[in-house]
């Protein structure tokens, strides 16, 4: 019993050791404490970990646009904003971080949580954020996320309120939509009728004349064909 303990005092050491290296180290419950410093929209905060400020994006969810410096405020962006705001305010804020904790633009990636309970999934109750970004390995929660999504699509609320408004690329509001039938907007080249759109995220995607989201799809560059677009960076809209 005596070299059990010893054995066991050693590791808790050790374990104790490590878990002091890294700033970010979760706790037991693979939560860590954080401070709110900022809401920057219904699913960016800002936030103090261990004395450090840290932007902090929400996995598996995204929600509309209201600080895009390239795009109008769009509807249900502000309900979503202050929507995050309420559950944080006052509130015990934890982060359950992903695999790989960052993306390419240096924020955390992380699960969101206020006095235990997920802020991810209240936005998709509330038909305030659809599931999107879905990329291995950072995928623990995406059937759960579904089911919810899919049950305010159900009931028609917030964002499912509007037809077509939640699409495979982010958001088409009707600003968009104007735009996007612009004369201006045509491609110069007539053969060159491949559209390239990159969303929110910088994510690169390209749509044919037979998508679905075509007609309705503003491009930021236009292509004469498909391997030109994959060549650019651009992966087919699966729609």
């Amino acid at each position: 019993m005596k070299f059990s303990f010893k054995v066991w005092l050693i590791l808790s050491s050790i374990l104790l050791i490590l878990a002091g290296c890294s700033l970010l180290q979760s706790s037991e419950k693979n939560r860590i404490p954080v401070q709110v410093l900022d809401v920057v929209d219904g699913d960016t905060i800002k936030v103090e970990v261990d004395g450090k400020s840290e932007t902090v994006r929400f996995l598996l969810v995204d929600t509309p646009e209201s600080v895009h410096p390239n795009k109008p405020v769009q509807p249900f962006s502000k309900e979503a904003s202050k929507h995050t705001e309420e559950m944080l305010s006052g509130s015990d804020v934890e982060l359950e971080l992903g695999i790989g904790e960052r993306d390419k633009y240096g924020r955390l990636l992380a699960y969101v949580y206020a006095d235990g309970e997920s802020v991810q999934k209240s936005l998709l109750e509330k038909g305030l954020a659809r599931v999107a970004y879905v990329f291995e390995p950072n995928t623990k929660y995406v059937d759960d996320y579904e089911k919810i999504q899919k049950q305010a699509q159900q009931e028609g609320i917030g964002i499912w309120s509007l037809e077509d408004y939640s699409q495979e690329d982010g958001y088409i509001s009707e600003e968009t939509s104007k735009e996007a039938d612009d004369p201006i907007e045509e491609a110069a080249d007539s053969k060159c009728t491949i559209k390239g759109n990159i969303n929110s995220s910088g994510e690169k995607i390209y749509h044919v004349e037979s998508g679905r989201y075509y007609k309705i799809t503003k491009p930021e560059e236009w292509f004469c064909t498909e391997q030109e677009a994959i060549d650019a960076g651009f992966r087919k809209s699966q729609q």
